[in-house]
């Protein structure tokens, strides 16, 4: 029997951890666009922080934009324009009306039409990164919409959240465990956390990291370099 979240659509109940969504759109050819980045997560695992991080540690170096994703605000986009990490005429916002997953995943029509707006107006783009609003552990991005997708959960939730799985745990390009300087204050064993992101992700990175400590975010950074290449 589908379950029915009161948001327009239904879900089928499905109980493996690592199954997401059918993505009803094809990989967009990438020739003669920039790349696109797609980052998730929980509420509060510290998206929007990376996203200034990453501006701040690219910027100089690569041709970059942002899409934020809020349900009803523009929350994200006006904490980067505050932050000034970027132009501020390089920063679209999309306000998504329902779950984030609907607009990175089931319906990416605004998103790619703020991706559009970006590429006509900076013609020599290289980089888009689209941050997704804070969504549970199935939220993935199309590959219709992101090129490659980072997960982000945080320390504060607790070290059992890599083991509970979910695709964007398991499938994404990239699983970035935030907020390790937490740790010790949340009771967060990062031994057992970092073990059971390896191990429900095989082959598949982890990168640990602390902002506070490392504000640049430079493992992330790095990442996002050879992605390019």
């Amino acid at each position: 029997m589908p379950a029915e979240h009161g948001h327009g659509h239904v879900h089928p109940v499905n109980f493996d951890p690592t199954a997401a969504e059918p993505d009803q759109y094809a990989a967009a050819a990438k020739h003669g666009r920039a790349f696109r980045i797609g980052i998730g997560g929980p509420v509060g695992s510290g998206k929007t922080a990376l996203v200034a991080a990453l501006c701040r540690a690219l910027g100089d170096e690569i041709d970059l934009a942002v899409v934020t994703n809020d349900i009803y605000t523009t929350e994200d986009a006006d904490f980067l324009r505050r932050a000034g990490v970027l132009d501020v005429e390089r920063i679209e916002a999309v306000q998504t009306g329902a779950c984030p997953h609907t607009a990175i995943r089931d319906d990416i029509t605004a998103n790619l039409d703020a991706v559009e707006r970006l590429e006509e107006r900076f013609p020599g783009l290289e980089l888009v990164i689209i941050e997704s609003g804070g969504d549970n552990l199935t939220a993935v991005f199309s590959r219709g919409l992101a090129d490659s997708q980072v997960f982000v959960v945080d320390v504060a939730g607790g070290d059992k959240v890599p083991r509970k799985g979910g695709p964007g745990v398991t499938t994404a390009d990239l699983l970035v465990i935030n907020k390790i300087d937490l740790a010790q204050f949340v009771g967060a064993d990062m031994a057992v956390m970092t073990s059971d992101a390896h191990r429900m992700r095989g082959e598949l990175p982890v990168i640990t990291q602390s902002l506070v400590d490392t504000p640049n975010a430079p493992d992330v950074a790095d990442w996002v370099r050879k992605q390019l290449v």
